[in-house]
């Protein structure tokens, strides 16, 4: 447990100065370069490959690059003999241009194609449709439990942070034009439901701290706070890191964008929990009153 009190409140205007800075920067990369949706939202070609032996992943991406097929994605389907490859296209023949192609690089390939399936752009913007709902709907029940939990400043600490964190993770995903499918849309689900499980941990704290420390500021209670909850915190997002790091490294292709932007999505929810969550509450002069429940009237019955 840390016995001194660290003043994170502090730095708080700068923190916000930097926060509003990236945030900015997050929203001109969301609306200048958009999301570079992947093909479960823009429709493409699926292709599976059956393998003889066990399927090298590596190997097929590096030859499938090696043939001009820069935009495929490799993963194993099923059995490790069974490859699913998928790419932009239309072409009813471009199944055989695919073996056709892995074949002239490593003759000693055997594999049959076992399907060839177009998804197209229709599709893939009703994907895009039901995904933007889904954070909408997620959003909103965030809302609803924030209204029967906290008193409404503590909401409005909540939501800024998760409008922070989504924001900033979407705009840093298409600054650097991490392709956006289905895997990335679950991981960015998967923040906001983190970065607010760390933001109610440190409301909770302030609230109970608010009975204990009656006679400190506001500012106080925040720094206490943090302070008592700060090695819960990194040792959470720590070991979550840590997990991300060796699913980025070792997951492949498929998984690398959903650990990626949750990776993000852990480090910024961490940081807005502290430094927008709790600079909310000052700003809005969060009182001991505030947590105060009213004072029902009574009906007096006046009849005989």
């Amino acid at each position: 447990m840390i016995k001194k009190t660290i003043p994170f409140m502090a730095i708080r205007n700068i923190a916000f100065a930097i926060t509003l800075v990236l945030t900015v920067i997050g929203l001109v990369a969301l609306v200048g370069k958009g999301l570079n949706f992947g093909l479960d939202f823009t429709g493409g070609t699926l292709i599976e490959l059956q393998y003889e032996e066990a399927a090298d992943l590596e190997l097929i991406k590096r030859e499938l690059n090696q043939a001009g097929y820069t935009d495929a994605v490799v993963q194993s389907f099923g059995a490790v003999t069974d490859v699913l490859v998928r790419m932009a296209g239309d072409d009813p023949q471009l199944g055989a241009q695919v073996a056709e192609a892995l074949r002239k690089i490593d003759p000693d390939a055997r594999f049959q194609v076992k399907r060839v399936e177009f998804v197209g752009p229709q599709v893939g913007e009703e994907l895009r449709d039901q995904g933007g709902l889904a954070m909408l709907l997620a959003l909103g029940g965030i809302l609803l439990y924030l209204a029967f939990r906290f008193q409404w400043k503590f909401g409005v600490g909540a939501i800024a942070s998760l409008a922070h964190d989504t924001i900033l993770t979407l705009g840093i995903l298409a600054f650097f034009e991490i392709p956006f499918d289905l895997t990335v849309l679950a991981a960015v689900l998967a923040m906001i439901g983190y970065s607010l499980n760390d933001t109610i941990i440190i409301y909770d704290r302030i609230r109970e701290n608010f009975r204990v420390l009656r006679k400190a500021s506001l500012v106080e209670n925040i720094d206490t706070s943090v302070t008592q909850t700060l090695l819960r915190t990194m040792a959470t997002s720590f070991s979550t890191a840590l997990a991300l790091i060796a699913l980025l490294m070792f997951g492949g292709d498929v998984l690398a964008g959903f650990a990626l932007a949750l990776l993000i999505g852990v480090v910024v929810g961490t940081y807005s929990s502290v430094y927008i969550g709790a600079t909310v509450l000052v700003w809005l002069k969060l009182t001991t009153e505030d947590l105060i429940p009213p004072v029902s009237e009574e009906v007096v019955d006046e009849l005989p």
